[in-house]
């Protein structure tokens, strides 16, 4: 259960009701963890959507930034956000296989996948740093310079919403990961 007491998304006024209703038109509802953070700070919500439409306008494929997040938030222990971008992956076409390698870190047995996925792992484990090998290694399998902005500011998106979710202990309203 929520730590923090949260209304019902339906309830909400001003400012939230707006950014709600956006959500809702996108999605269908409102999931618990932006109606948490939407009913506290409607701005900190707007501002991460606007971080997520940057990303979905930018240079990196869908499954790509599903990739990113689901490895961050499997790396962080968020499990809402280890769910929430399972399913998400999932609708970007990332098969159930792929999406368990990934939430362990394994090889996908896609070379240019498996390389994002050890480049966004050695940020996240090694406090953002990376040696010239690493980047070597990127850009070897032909991530530009403009897409690496783009890894950065999907590894910051989702960092967001994984403190906030262990912070709240966020209700799950998606699909739990099947632990094998």
């Amino acid at each position: 259960m929520s730590r923090i007491n949260t209304p019902a998304a339906d309830t909400a006024i001003g400012a939230t009701a707006e950014v709600f209703a956006q959500i809702k038109k996108a999605a269908g509802s409102v999931p618990n963890t932006y109606a948490a953070i939407g009913a506290l700070n409607p701005a900190a919500l707007k501002a991460m959507l606007q971080a997520d439409a940057v990303l979905t306008a930018g240079t990196l494929a869908r499954q790509d930034i599903e990739t990113i997040k689901l490895a961050v938030s499997a790396a962080s222990g968020c499990d809402y956000c280890e769910a929430a971008h399972s399913l998400l992956g999932k609708m970007a076409g990332l098969k159930p296989d792929v999406l368990k390698q990934i939430r362990k870190g394994e090889t996908t047995g896609d070379a240019r996948r498996d390389a994002l996925l050890q480049f966004v792992l050695k940020l996240v484990k090694g406090s953002g740093t990376v040696s010239d090998a690493d980047f070597a290694a990127i850009k070897q399998v032909g991530y530009t310079d403009a897409q690496l902005v783009d890894i950065s500011l999907a590894i910051a998106a989702i960092t967001f919403t994984n403190v906030f979710n262990r912070i709240n202990d966020t209700t799950l309203d998606f699909p739990a990961v099947e632990r094998v």
